[in-house]
């Protein structure tokens, strides 16, 4: 388990502890923060399926390759 700090306003940290009690508050939050981070990653993966799939983006990327050692000499990454 990891702390981490948040802010949120006032009012809501009011109505959270009147209504949560104390044990149960970070499991809570947990399960929300887990929503929101699975509803992002799936749109990030929409878009990167997008991306994918779009013909004319993917030939200006390859155009782009040509930079990929520019300038560069010997270096490994």
């Amino acid at each position: 388990m990891e702390k981490v700090l948040i802010s949120i306003p006032e009012q809501l940290a009011t109505r959270m502890r009147a209504t949560m009690p104390n044990r149960t508050r970070s499991k809570a939050i947990a399960k929300l923060i887990a929503q929101e981070v699975k509803r992002r990653e799936h749109r990030l993966l929409k878009c990167a399926q997008k991306v994918e799939k779009d013909q004319q983006l993917n030939q200006e990327i390859t155009l782009w390759d040509v930079t990929l050692s520019d300038g560069l000499e010997d270096e490994t990454w």
